[in-house]
């Protein structure tokens, strides 16, 4: 049974996360839009099939945050990333890329992106990722660079596949705080909460916060 904790929209004060998106195969560029399209919060403001094209891009569009094909032609991932952080220091840039080695993503994290996503991502899962790094956890996919396994982002270890901010919200949510008590203990907003229930949920195969504490303490995730 579906929960408003999901389903409400956002306030109509929010102010969406405005997104820009660069890759160089339409099929993907699309795929990409449509999946943070899904997210109440989240507007494609732009879209680039180059690095050059983003660069143009971005004063014109001003994002918050700039997700980024490692390989493009006319200005890599890599070689964009360096240019948007010298001119735009406190924009959040993403890589996307095909890549999960720890090579890849140390690179690009050590260059100052902001997080690092592969492809092989569920695209129900990127509208929480955009979040988590808009609110400072960098998202890379594996628990820490250089581990070893295929595990999404922080993801090892704990049941459902949740990640580490997920695992924090359920527990608060077992102890009874509501949506809006959880945003004011993490510093995010409401419907960020909102956002990451809907993927606990999902990845529980439950469907309301009872369901999910239940499911927390028969599997050992809260004491």
């Amino acid at each position: 049974m579906a929960t408003t904790d999901v389903q409400n929209p956002p306030s109509p004060t929010t102010t969406p996360l405005r997104v820009a998106i660069a890759d160089d195969h339409r099929l993907m560029l699309d795929g990409i839009k449509r999946a943070l399209e899904t997210a109440p919060d989240i507007k494609v403001v732009g879209e680039a099939m180059s690095g050059e094209e983003m660069l143009s891009l971005v004063p014109r569009v001003r994002p918050d945050v700039v997700i980024l094909d490692l390989r493009m032609p006319k200005g890599d991932g890599l070689t964009t990333l360096a240019a948007l952080r010298k001119d735009y220091p406190d924009l959040k840039i993403i890589i996307l890329s095909m890549f999960e080695d720890s090579e890849h993503i140390d690179q690009a994290l050590h260059q100052g992106a902001s997080g690092y996503v592969v492809k092989s991502i569920n695209p129900l899962d990127l509208p929480s990722t955009v979040r988590q790094v808009v609110e400072g956890t960098v998202y890379h996919p594996r628990g820490r660079a250089g581990e070893s396994g295929s595990a999404p982002a922080a993801s090892a270890g704990h049941p459902g596949g949740l990640t580490d901010r997920e695992l924090s919200i359920l527990r608060l949510v077992a102890e009874g705080l509501s949506n809006l008590d959880i945003a004011s203990k993490l510093y995010v907003t409401e419907q960020t909460v909102k956002f990451h229930l809907s993927n606990i949920y999902r990845k529980l195969g439950v469907g309301n916060r009872t369901e999910a504490t239940r499911y927390a303490y028969r599997n050992g995730m809260i004491e």
